[in-house]
């Protein structure tokens, strides 16, 4: 990734965070207790020890040591989405990968999350950003450079943490063919980043009310003895 490009990457991300718009993420809270709904775990509760770093930006970083080859294994070091728990190789076909420029990685199942994470990480310039390629024919999309990728945005394709989807391509024929398909705009990776920073309020208001959803019926459940 150039440092012009990068640059101006860091600037439209502090802009935007100072905007407010990567704040409102998060796991539902509800409930009896403090905890959250972790997919895959049900609800969890809080440990209530604290870390080191809380209540500073230290908590927000990546907590896998450097990786210098980040696409090596990729799926296997990073399986699951550190934002909303979701697993990776699930949402294989929509995943993203941000090697931040001291090597620090974060591994998420979409650009919604991998949103949150470089306004979480403002002080750390983004090394290299990695979307899976919708148009592949893998079983397992393969990870591409977002510089070299064309984006179909809002298209009648399912989004991942997000009403109005957002798909990379490697190939922008691919991308042609797609939109032909299921319609949608064909962007950048940097207006795709935008629309998810744009969309956040609506698309935190749905994730929160399908995961107050789903702990509502877990705790009846729980009281039905099922």
């Amino acid at each position: 990734m150039c440092e012009e490009k990068m640059l101006d990457r860091r600037g439209v991300l502090k802009l935007l965070a100072v905007a407010g718009l990567g704040s409102l993420a998060g796991p539902v809270v509800a409930g009896p207790g403090v905890g959250a709904m972790v997919p895959g775990k049900g609800w969890v509760k809080a440990s209530g020890e604290a870390c080191q770093g809380d209540g500073t930006p230290l908590q927000f970083i990546p907590k896998r040591a450097p990786d210098a080859d980040p696409l090596e294994n990729e799926l296997e070091k990073y399986p699951a989405c550190p934002y909303c728990g979701m697993n990776r190789t699930q949402w294989q076909h929509s995943r993203h990968l941000v090697q931040y420029d001291d090597d620090l990685v974060d591994g998420t199942c979409s650009i919604h999350c991998l949103a949150i994470s470089l306004s979480l990480n403002l002080d750390r310039g983004p090394k290299a950003i990695y979307a899976a390629d919708f148009g592949a024919a893998d079983k397992v999309k393969p990870l591409v450079n977002v510089d070299t990728a064309t984006y179909l945005l809002g298209s009648k394709l399912k989004g991942t943490m997000t009403a109005s989807s957002k798909m990379a391509f490697a190939s922008a024929e691919a991308a042609r063919a797609a939109q032909a398909e299921q319609g949608g705009e064909l962007t950048s990776f940097d207006e795709g980043l935008k629309a998810a920073y744009l969309g956040m309020a609506q698309d935190t208001l749905m994730i929160r009310k399908r995961r107050a959803e789903k702990v509502r019926k877990m705790m009846q459940m729980k009281k039905s003895g099922g």
